[in-house]
């Protein structure tokens, strides 16, 4: 699969790299845009504040440049957080998606979104104080009536961008079952296409 991997609001941290090399292994070719000029922090605060002063527009300006070149081979958006709020975004617009796969973040839906079936995978700390049950349950409902074929995985007692080493977030169990279980994702729309 051909796969564009957004970061965080860390940046484009030594682990977002990580997470691609695991892919690559798995004989998956993976882009790694990055959205912040290179800017890296390992603070929660710092990073909202880069995110804000660029804008929400501007990145996702951005991240349709550098998803522009691969689109048209059917790109699987994935991401991290914030990156997983942008990958969402531009799947939801790319009708040659073939699937999204969402780490520790959704986004909002606008109100005439629509796929045809759309294979979308979440992984997700329970409880997280950025993706709150309610905000779930919502936007589960909502991806459902836009026509996305959404499965969700919780993971409890999980920080919320657990998948990053570096960070105090860190739940190596919970990391490695996201994997393993977002690799036989991608390895079963690999199978489909």
């Amino acid at each position: 699969m051909d796969i564009m991997l957004f970061h965080s609001v860390y940046g484009p941290r030594p682990a977002v790299e990580a997470a691609a090399e695991r892919l690559r292994a798995a004989g998956h070719r993976v882009w790694t845009p990055d959205l912040f000029d290179g800017w890296t922090t390992d603070s929660v605060e710092e990073g909202t504040a880069k995110r804000d002063e660029i804008g929400k527009d501007e990145l996702l300006r951005r991240a349709i440049l550098a998803a522009a070149p691969y689109s048209e081979r059917g790109l699987v958006y994935a991401g991290f957080s914030l990156g997983a709020s942008v990958a969402q975004t531009l799947a939801l617009g790319d009708e040659r998606a073939r699937g999204l796969l969402l780490l520790h973040g959704t986004s909002d839906l606008a109100p005439d979104a629509s796929v045809d079936g759309l294979p979308v995978q979440l992984h997700v700390a329970e409880p997280d104080p950025f993706e709150t049950d309610d905000w779930l349950s919502a936007w589960y409902l909502q991806m459902g009536r836009a026509g996305a074929d959404v499965e969700i995985h919780r993971y409890r007692g999980a920080g919320h961008l657990y998948t990053d080493p570096d960070l105090l977030d860190w739940d190596a169990e919970a990391a490695e079952r996201t994997w393993t279980v977002a690799l036989a994702f991608l390895e079963e729309l690999e199978e489909a296409s």
